[in-house]
Formats: C-alpha cells, sequence, structure tokens
C-alpha cells in the first residue's frame, strides 16, 4: 500500500472518517518524522499525538493482522496490497463522496479537495526548500498544469509552519505601473506592505539619488524584513507578465537574484523565500548571471502520470481496469484540467464504459466537451499570424518541427505544444484533430468570434488546475 492508500482506506472504514491531525500523523510517520516534529508542525501537544497515533497504529494492525507501530509502519504497510474488500470499500467511499463533492474543474484545486493530486517528490523538495533560509523556487509550466494548486499547496505548508505569506499577481497590475522601473518597483513594495498589513512608507525609504533598485532593496531590508518576526514566503506570480516589459523585466530579474544572494552573507535576508511561477522560457535579454532562473531550485510540472490519472479516476469513483485510462491519455495526455474535463462528465453520466467512447468520439468535434474550452485558443491564434502559421506547421507534421524559439516558447505556455529542447510537437491528439479543420484557412478564425458566447467558467484563464 501506498500513504494515499492508507489514508483512503482509513477513510473509508472509520465511521468518524479521518481528522485533519490523524492524517498529519500518519503522513509525518510515514516520512520518519518525530513525535516532537509531528506535534511541532500539527501545533498540538506532543502527549495527544502520541494518544492518537497509538489508536492509529492499533487500527493499522487490525487491517494487516499483524503489529504495527511507529518504527515498522511504512516498512510493513508497503509490503501488504489492498485486498479485494478494501479495494470495493474504497470504492464504494470515492462514489459516495464524489456524489456530494464534485467539483467543476475551474482554477486551482481547493486544499481541501480530494481532487487534488499529488506529484512526488515535487511537493516535498519544495516544501523542504521553502524552509531554507533565503531560498528561492522557481516554478514553471504550461497554463492548466498545476502551479496555481501547488501554489496553494505551498502556502498551506508555509502557513502552518508560522511564516508569513504574500503572493502578487503582475497580471492584476495595471498598464501605466509597468510605464516606468520606478512605478513598478513603488507598486511592487506597497502592495507587498498591504498584503502584510502594514502602513506604506516608500517616502521615508525611497531615494531618487540612489535609484528605484536601491531604494527597493532598502525598503524591504530596513522596513518590511525588519518589521517581521517570521519568514516571509513571497510568490511572484504570472511572472510572465513582466516579460512583455523588457525594460522592467531587465531590471526586475537581476534584483530578485540579487535579494536571494544576499541571504548567504546578510542575516536579515534569509528571512525572504522567493517563489516564482511563469508559465513560458525567459525571452528577455538577459545575462545568465543576472537570471534568477538558473539558480535556486527550478520545479517543471509535468503531465499527469498513467497511475495518477488512474488514481484521479479512482478519486471520482470510476474502477478502471479495462483500458479505459490508456483510451483517455491517447486523446487529452495527462494534461490535469482535460482529464479533469472528462472524468467531471463521466462521473455525471454515471461513467459507463460507453460514455468514455463517446466522449472520445466527440472530443475534437463542436459535439465535444472541450469545444468552448478549445475556441478560446482558436480566439488567441486568429490575430496572431505568425503563431498560427507555427502552430499549423506543428500539428501537420509527421515528426518533430523547429520552429522559431519565440513562437516555440509562446505556444507551448499556452499549452499547446510540448518543447523537447529545439524540436515542436502537438501537445496532445486532441489539439492535433480539432485545430486541422480551423488551421486551413483564415476564414475560420474569422467565423469563430460571432459565435463565442461569454462562458466564464470555460474561458481561457490563467488559473491553473
Amino acid at each position: 500500500m501506498t500513504i494515499d492508500e492508507v489514508v483512503l482506506l482509513l477513510k473509508a472504514s472509520q465511521a468518524t472518517g479521518l481528522t485533519t491531525l490523524q492524517e498529519i500523523i500518519l503522513r509525518s510517520a510515514w516520512e520518519g518524522q518525530t513525535y516532537t516534529n509531528i506535534a511541532c508542525e500539527a501545533h498540538y501537544g506532543e502527549e495527544r499525538v502520541r494518544k492518537i497515533a497509538a489508536h492509529l497504529w492499533q487500527v493499522m494492525s487490525d487491517f494487516c493482522q499483524e503489529p504495527i507501530n511507529k518504527s515498522n509502519f511504512r516498512q510493513t504497510v508497503e509490503n501488504h496490497r489492498l485486498s479485494k474488500a478494501h479495494q470495493q470499500l474504497i470504492k464504494e467511499f470515492n462514489k459516495a463522496a464524489t456524489a456530494i463533492s464534485l467539483e467543476f474543474p475551474s482554477g486551482p484545486v481547493s486544499l481541501n479537495s480530494r481532487f487534488y493530486i499529488p506529484r512526488p517528490p515535487i511537493e516535498e523538495i519544495a516544501y523542504a526548500e521553502m524552509a531554507e533560509p533565503g531560498s528561492l523556487i522557481c516554478i514553471q509550466a504550461p497554463k492548466k498544469m498545476g502551479k496555481s494548486s501547488l501554489i496553494l499547496q505551498l502556502l498551506a505548508r508555509a502557513n502552518n509552519q508560522g511564516f508569513r505569506t504574500v503572493t502578487l499577481d503582475f497580471q492584476q497590475a495595471d498598464k501605466e505601473v509597468f510605464t516606468s522601473l520606478n512605478k513598478f518597483l513603488r507598486w511592487f513594495c506597497a502592495n507587498v506592505s498591504r498584503e502584510l498589513e502594514l502602513e506604506p512608507k516608500l517616502n521615508d525609504y525611497w531615494d531618487e539619488d540612489m535609484g528605484s533598485k536601491v531604494s527597493c532593496s532598502i525598503y524591504f531590508q530596513q522596513y518590511l524584513l525588519s518589521a517581521l518576526e517570521t519568514p516571509l514566503v513571497l510568490v511572484l506570480n504570472e511572472v510572465d507578465w513582466v516579460f512583455e516589459y523588457q525594460e522592467i523585466a531587465g531590471e526586475l530579474l537581476p534584483l530578485v537574484r540579487s535579494w536571494h544572494e544576499r541571504a548567504k552573507g546578510v542575516e536579515i535576508w534569509q528571512k525572504l523565500r522567493l517563489v516564482l511561477v511563469y508559465s513560458t522560457e525567459i525571452l528577455v535579454p538577459i545575462k545568465l548571471t543576472q537570471s534568477p532562473f538558473n539558480i535556486g531550485l527550478p520545479i517543471k510540472l509535468p503531465p499527469f502520470t498513467k497511475e495518477q490519472v488512474q488514481d484521479l479516476a479512482l478519486r471520482h469513483g470510476l474502477d478502471w481496469t479495462n483500458g479505459n485510462v490508456e483510451s483517455l491519455m491517447a486523446m487529452v495526455g495527462g494534461y490535469p484540467y482535460l482529464v479533469r474535463l472528462a472524468f467531471y462528465h463521466l462521473v455525471g453520466k454515471g461513467g459507463l464504459e460507453r460514455d468514455l467512447e463517446k466522449l472520445l468520439q466527440e472530443a475534437p468535434t463542436e459535439a465535444g466537451i472541450y469545444h468552448e474550452y478549445l475556441k478560446q485558443y482558436v480566439l488567441a491564434l486568429r490575430d496572431e499570424s505568425e503563431l498560427q502559421d507555427a502552430f499549423y506547421e506543428v500539428i501537420n507534421a509527421t515528426s518533430y518541427v523547429k520552429l522559431e524559439p519565440a513562437l516555440a516558447y509562446k505556444l507551448q505556455s499556452m499549452g499547446l505544444i510540448n518543447l523537447e529542447g529545439d524540436r515542436s510537437s502537438p501537445a496532445c491528439e486532441l489539439y492535433r484533430l480539432y485545430f486541422r479543420q480551423y488551421l486551413k484557412t483564415s476564414e475560420n478564425f474569422n467565423s469563430v468570434k460571432p459565435l463565442l458566447m461569454t462562458n466564464t467558467s470555460t474561458t481561457l484563464s490563467t488559473s491553473d488546475q
């Protein structure tokens, strides 16, 4: 059994389910943490943690028919497979829970959602790095791949550890903010102050003679960080928006890197834990020695594996063991949003195999469940003739295509292509089949716009799954 199977089994078998503290104890013990560390992380007394753990070990001993304790928990349980009775128990539990909590896949997966699929070891590596003084994490993935969902997990862990957290989303800034570096950095500092519930005191630290970058650093060091008793996790979301303004990006990115490097010698900067989130490769001309993307911890979110899609199916109450997972992935790959949307519709129709066959047949057509979502891509490409031509070349090629880097990175950030080195290929078969009919002539693009209806739940969003 895996730890996720253990947690599901206990949730399904216990009349009262599984409390948050019980799950923390199980997962932490699985990772070899001491009771003292578990109690500290969960903010409970050690005596209470030990008492609850003792009950859990007794329950697990009954399931495994042999003594289980903290020291042998993982080693023993990993050697046990779920019995057919336990598998059926979990299946019924998932069906019942799904009927109550089925969620339309829009925006990030909430913290309390049963549909968040961990991607080990990514989460644990990110948690460990975030705990390091002065750390820097760079999370890159196309849209709808799960960046925002991962950020929620990171922020929850940071809050549990007593850290302060601030998230800045650059797409929320007015265009006027990007007209000069000085305006941008003042907006930046003012918003961090507001999120920390501190009075903005920009004029007390800003000095035009020293320049805006130095003033910004002084503001962070002497005011913001000095006012905090605990570390600050600062998430810079949608960094791609800054890439569009080369002069600002060319100054901001070296500044962020300098803050990370200062932590090696200046203690107060060790309070700052930076997380940069972006969809595309940086296209701004900048020296490698000034870029923050070649230091710290780089994280690239991959598509779901077959096992993760199987897990998500199970969480939707679908017991797929007859090739259905392979059939779905042959059409949409392991792309989280596309997979979740399929499950959402299948569960609503009972999850029958014939429904999957019909769903896959209709997927690349106007009758398919993805049509409203894909039309937004059609509009995005319609006014980008170079991007349109490049994508048309990719979906009609019989092998990998080499595109001009800027076009390749843009298509990758949109989630339309896979990019391995300089080799481009369609992200999934759904895109290849659907877009072939829309990219044949420009007339297709011109005819789509009048047909579009505003649908806030299906439009392309910068929020990920």
